[in-house]
């Protein structure tokens, strides 16, 4: 495990392993990088993985600024830390929020990344009047959860619907993935709400158009959000597959792992031999 500080201080947690044509790998809001652990001891036969905790999650930072958060800013700081690296152009793999973050690091460093394997990802609230509506009840979200404390938070936050094909798994398999979201601090997740959240960052869908690398888009057939928004950038970006999983929800990755693992290990082959 590695601490790497950006410029300004600010340290990311970042872990490598294996060898040959890269591979960044983004967890979603409450997650943290280990939760690719799972495909991890594949991915490295062929390739060196690039395992990251984003701000406020795992042992990266947790500025106590909202802005510092920020999507924009983290996909500079990973540019960064990928030159840093020196590990050339990178698939990026991301889930949720770090699928937009994975976005913004193609559209705005098109040189650092190859392929994108964006699941459940979002382009952005593009109307301003949604996208205040969004920034407030993250806000609401993100008082709560300094009142309240971090389990009470959990308990509203794994009942959304979007989580609802997790309630399917084994007991333990959910108990894994509620201890690893206890990981994180309440702090650290409010500012990452206010300062990462769909409400308050740069809408994308009008530069989707840029992207020029290899995407394939994946969302779950029970989360008709994530259809809808993965549907907004199949449409714009040029070269682009679409998968809607059936009976899956907003986390395939951890839904069915075996699946996401084949569909990972057939990408980056193709895209190897491109």
């Amino acid at each position: 495990m590695t601490r790497i500080a950006t410029p300004d201080g600010t340290a990311y947690e970042v872990r490598t392993s294996g060898a040959g044509p890269a591979v960044l790998l983004l967890h979603g809001f409450t997650g943290r990088g280990a939760d690719w652990s799972p495909f991890l001891p594949t991915l490295r036969r062929t390739a060196r993985t690039v395992v990251v905790d984003l701000l406020g999650h795992g042992r990266s930072d947790a500025p106590t600024d909202p802005a510092r958060h920020a999507i924009e800013r983290q996909a500079v700081d990973l540019a960064w830390i990928l030159r840093h690296l020196d590990v050339g152009p990178v698939v990026v793999v991301g889930y949720s929020m770090g699928a937009r973050v994975a976005l913004r690091l193609a559209i705005t460093e098109p040189g650092l990344v190859r392929g994108l394997i964006l699941e459940s990802p979002s382009a952005g609230i593009a109307d301003a009047r949604e996208r205040a509506t969004r920034a407030a009840a993250d806000a609401a979200l993100a008082e709560r959860l300094e009142r309240d404390g971090l389990e009470p938070f959990l308990e509203i936050w794994e009942a959304n619907p979007l989580f609802s094909a997790e309630r399917r798994l084994p007991p333990a398999a959910q108990a894994r993935i509620h201890e690893g979201r206890r990981r994180n601090q309440p702090a650290a997740l409010a500012a990452s709400l206010r300062g990462a959240g769909q409400g308050v960052m740069e809408p994308l869908v009008e530069r989707l158009r840029t992207i020029r690398c290899p995407t394939v888009v994946i969302a779950g057939s029970l989360d008709s959000a994530a259809i809808e928004r993965a549907a907004v950038i199949a449409r714009r970006v040029p070269s682009v597959r679409l998968l809607i999983l059936p009976d899956r929800g907003h986390a395939p990755h951890r839904e069915d792992p075996a699946r996401f693992r084949r569909l990972l290990i057939e990408r980056l082959a193709t895209w190897r031999t491109a």
